[in-house]
């Protein structure tokens, strides 16, 4: 009788300690948590990007290159993403989030909300940019705004930030997003990817590669030269990248052919 009760009590134990290890079910998200804190971050993330790279290109002596630009990019954009990416997915630029939304890695509802934010704090940013640069080198870098490196360039330089817009998307959309291909060192290889753009299609087309980026400065510095330029080349990389994933390299849940 007593091996009965103590097996009865162990078996008892066993239960109650199977049911305090069971997982906890999932509280659904408030408002604040699925719209605010996202818009939040990408506006915040938006802002010190931009502003971080806008100054830099205002601070970099003419004819030194692309090399500081470049670095404060990537540098600035790899840190934002680390710090803000479990927030809103890191995105700070329109064209991703377009590609994001796209290949299922992002609500639609959020599309114009981030989209809002993102161009916001482009402005914030370059406004910022000005406020603290000295007024010569914002007129002699023409308030860091987007532009050709020459006018008989146009073509290449659509052709310039289709590409570079989708290998820089893709990065994105296979390191954050592909549920195949996800990496924690997602962050790093986009700004290793921004870096690379910029230093080696900075001389056609200033690789802006992001519509927030090249509307910031246009609007403080009121240059709007060749500006559909940053809005065409970088929203058509973002759909050819959204349709080789969800044609061809998205797993089951979100591929739309030969599944």
């Amino acid at each position: 009788m007593a091996k009965y009760v103590c097996e009865t009590e162990l078996q008892n134990m066993g239960s109650e300690s199977r049911e305090g290890l069971a997982p906890l079910e999932k509280e659904e998200p408030s408002v604040l948590e699925k719209y605010i804190q996202p818009c939040v971050a990408e506006l915040l993330g938006s802002t010190l990007f931009i502003f971080l790279g806008c100054l830099s290109v205002l601070v970099n002596p003419h004819n030194a290159g692309p090399l500081l630009p470049a670095l404060v990019h990537g540098f600035t954009l790899a840190s934002v993403i680390s710090v803000l990416g479990n927030v809103s997915g890191g995105h700070f630029n329109p064209a991703v989030t377009l590609s994001v939304v796209i290949c299922g890695g992002l609500t639609p509802i959020l599309l114009v909300p981030y989209w809002v934010c993102q161009l916001s704090g482009g402005m914030l940013g370059a406004l910022l940019a000005k406020g603290l640069a000295d007024h010569g080198s914002f007129i002699n870098h023409t308030g860091a705004a987007c532009m050709l490196g020459s006018g008989d360039l146009v073509a290449r330089a659509v052709g310039v930030e289709i590409v570079l817009s989708f290998l820089l998307i893709f990065t994105v959309v296979m390191g954050a997003v592909g549920e195949l291909s996800k990496t924690p060192l997602a962050p790093y290889s986009i700004a290793f990817v921004l870096t690379a753009a910029i230093l080696s299609g900075g001389s056609i087309s200033g690789s802006c590669l992001n519509p927030a980026r090249a509307l910031g400065p246009a609007v403080v510095a009121n240059y709007w030269d060749y500006h559909w330029v940053y809005w065409v080349g970088p929203l058509a990389g973002a759909l050819l990248v959204s349709l080789l994933y969800r044609f061809i390299l998205a797993g089951r849940s979100h591929r739309l052919f030969l599944k």
